[in-house]
């Protein structure tokens, strides 16, 4: 988690009603939740390839008759219970987006299968760009929750039941492909990790479904979102890689519901949704003007397509389909793989060192800088200053000493500062360009005693 992030704002608030059909579904073998308890928002998609649905949930697994409704979180004896495991850990966690995957429905004897499963989710969601450039700038952890039965509710019909550590189960709200979870008992496998921004739930099933839990942080959850998604399924990776867009790119769904007619309102807030048609886009030089009209790699060109924000009609969208609005592309158009890059620089630091920068360091004192690992789509350049005087020789140097760069022995005060700027193509929004702009600058004292330096 970057140490200077913005607060995340929750795209999917909790909507009136219930929004969409869900699917039929025979009585499920799960009492209904008392309406006391809490419940959320959450996205799901009802077959492979559709676009989205939104409903509430309970946060809590409902009571199983003939079961406790409480199963005991603490760790079973003689078995990896609460485990930590590093799948992807590319710097420390105040400098990077922390992402924690949980496995369910996995006994003592099938933990190895979840390891597997958990490593081929992230290696599809990274596939996928930008997640695939900027992976670099993400932690990866997973924690081993065993449960007492393999595999979970409502698999493969509504009146199976299985005794799991996270309670998952299909059949959520009468929906067959929605899997909810007790997210009570998900936060408290993921507290074990070092840090957990995002979590990603892997439930033991071959069976497609999953869905994406939004607007936690409002129930006093460490997280904001939790994503579920089967294992074995190979269209249940795009679920995690479209709800994750919402909480580190801010993006609002493209979809559209019939019944929802006309926007009533005016421009929203939204990154990729809009009132203004491509001309009084354009004339105000606002929203996604910037990528009018630019071949994008959804197929077809960037404009303003009528239907957004559940909307079908009044509201825009860059472009015909994207990951954000249905599952059988896993495409970003171009303002969301802006935004999505964006979102990265938001919640993780590119740029690091051991030196700190609270205290005067001498002329002769070795600096010596990290970078995050990126690829493909980013472009990082690295930059040194002298008395805010680029020093171009030192261009892309990661280690130096302030004597070398010119700070001369002349007994004033002086500052060296290195700059990381990610050049990328992808961005052209320059408030998008200033946030993957990182600096760490450094006073120098030509000579004497300096005082203590500290991070």
């Amino acid at each position: 988690m970057r140490t200077t992030r913005s607060a995340v704002i929750s795209v999917g608030v909790a909507l009136t009603g219930i929004i969409g059909a869900a699917l039929a579904a025979p009585a499920a073998a799960v009492d209904t939740e008392p309406t006391q308890k809490p419940r959320v928002s959450v996205e799901y998609f009802p077959e492979p390839g559709s676009e989205g649905r939104r409903t509430e949930v309970p946060v809590n697994t409902p009571t199983v008759p003939g079961r406790s409704a409480a199963r005991s979180m603490a760790p079973a004896a003689g078995t990896t219970d609460g485990e930590v495991g590093q799948l992807s850990v590319t710097g420390s966690s105040a400098d990077r987006l922390d992402v924690v995957i949980v496995g369910d429905g996995y006994t003592a004897g099938q933990q190895d299968a979840f390891h597997t499963a958990a490593a081929a989710k992230w290696a599809a969601i990274t596939r996928i760009e930008p997640y695939a450039s900027y992976q670099g700038l993400m932690n990866v952890w997973t924690v081993d929750a065993v449960s007492a039965e393999s595999g979970i509710s409502g698999d493969p019909t509504a009146d199976v039941t299985k005794d799991t550590a996270l309670g998952s189960y299909f059949w959520c709200s009468d929906t067959e492909r929605l899997i909810c979870a007790d997210i009570d008992k998900v936060a408290s496998y993921a507290d074990r990790a070092p840090e957990a921004d995002l979590v990603i739930v892997v439930s033991n099933s071959t069976k497609y479904g999953g869905a994406g839990y939004s607007g936690l942080e409002a129930e006093g959850y460490p997280f904001d979102g939790v994503s579920t998604l089967s294992s074995d399924n190979a269209q249940s990776s795009m679920i995690a890689a479209h709800e994750i867009a919402h909480s580190v790119g801010l993006l609002a769904d493209e979809y559209t519901y019939d019944s929802y007619g006309t926007w009533p309102g005016g421009e929203l807030p939204d990154i990729n949704s809009s009132t203004f048609t491509a001309d009084r886009m354009a004339a105000d030089r606002t929203k996604w003007y910037r990528w009018l009209g630019e071949t994008d790699p959804t197929g077809g060109t960037v404009g303003t397509y009528e239907g957004s924000s559940y909307y079908p009609f009044g509201i825009y969208r860059p472009t015909a389909n994207s990951l954000m609005r249905a599952l059988n592309t896993s495409d970003f158009n171009l303002p969301g793989r802006e935004a999505m890059i964006a979102g990265f620089y938001r919640e993780a630091n590119a740029l690091s060192s051991e030196v700190g920068t609270r205290g005067a360091i001498l002329r002769t004192r070795h600096i010596k800088v990290s970078r995050a690992e990126l690829s493909g789509l980013a472009a990082p350049e690295l930059r040194w200053y002298v008395d805010g005087v680029r020093v171009g020789r030192a261009q892309g140097l990661t280690a130096v000493v302030p004597a070398a760069l010119g700070v001369r022995a002349d007994g004033r005060t002086h500052t060296v500062t290195v700059e990381s700027a990610d050049r990328t193509t992808s961005i052209r929004d320059p408030q998008v360009r200033a946030e993957a702009t990182e600096r760490l600058t450094w006073t120098v004292k030509a000579s004497g005693r300096t005082a203590p330096n500290r991070p």
